[in-house]
């Protein structure tokens, strides 16, 4: 199982939770968000991968923020269909073909932000409440590397509550998703308690429970909830390796 810290929006709090080495750092790319990020994104640790955010955005605006900043996660949170994800992945590909082709004999400069050299993971989020039609998902099945479940409510993300997780045991799909929504230190025992199903859980999305601010997180909580969670991770890798 991975960890994902979203809403990231100051350079010293980056590099902080970056010390915890997460498996993913969110970037949220949508103006009405009190977290967008407008900024500079530090040197982190190879094995952290920079996430965008994106909301109902150009194509266009993608591929150049995932090339500014050199994303290696696209997460979109609005209500992209299959076509525009299924554009968005050719474009990447081909700007990132175009990339290495240029740059083979190139050695990359510290600080030099780039299309990653690896295809760019497409992350498709999808908000439920009590209840939720699955069947929505089966036309994205095949173009998605991950779903993400959050909670449906008035902002398009970083709400702060719970959705009903009972309503993933209808989960009919072997792709593996991010589970997100108000997770907090609190709900490990919910956390431990949700993992031990059969379902693919890929990682663990979290962001204003761990806040002391919009975009500022807490270290100290932050690191306790890792831990606190780690036992899980090695019976969750071995789980996943089956989808």
């Amino acid at each position: 199982m991975k960890l994902k810290v979203c809403g990231m929006k100051f350079t010293e709090n980056m590099q902080q939770v970056a010390t915890l080495q997460p498996d993913y750092l969110g970037f949220i790319f949508y103006e009405k968000s009190k977290r967008n990020f407008e900024g500079i994104i530090p040197e982190l640790p190879k094995s952290i991968k920079k996430t965008g955010v994106f909301v109902n955005e150009y194509k266009e605006i993608v591929i150049s923020l995932v090339e500014e900043y050199g994303l290696e996660a696209v997460q979109l949170h609005g209500d992209e269909s299959v076509e525009y994800i299924t554009d968005l992945k050719e474009q990447l590909a081909e700007r990132r073909a175009l990339f290495i082709e240029e740059n083979k004999h190139i050695k990359k400069k510290k600080n030099q932000h780039k299309i990653s050299r690896n295809e760019i993971e497409i992350i498709k989020v999808f908000g439920i409440k009590d209840e939720f039609n699955f069947d929505v998902l089966k036309p994205y099945v095949e173009v998605v590397d991950y779903f993400l479940f959050d909670t449906k409510g008035k902002e398009r993300g970083g709400n702060g509550t719970k959705f009903d997780w009972s309503v993933l045991k209808k989960y009919p799909f072997k792709k593996p998703f991010f589970l997100s929504g108000g997770i907090g230190l609190e709900d490990v025992e919910e956390v431990k308690k949700i993992l031990k199903l059969n379902l693919p859980i890929y990682a663990l999305d979290v962001n204003s429970k761990f806040e002391s601010k919009p975009g500022v997180k807490k270290i100290e909580e932050l690191e306790k909830f890792k831990k606190k969670c780690h036992f899980e991770r090695n019976v969750m890798e071995l789980r996943n390796l089956k989808f």
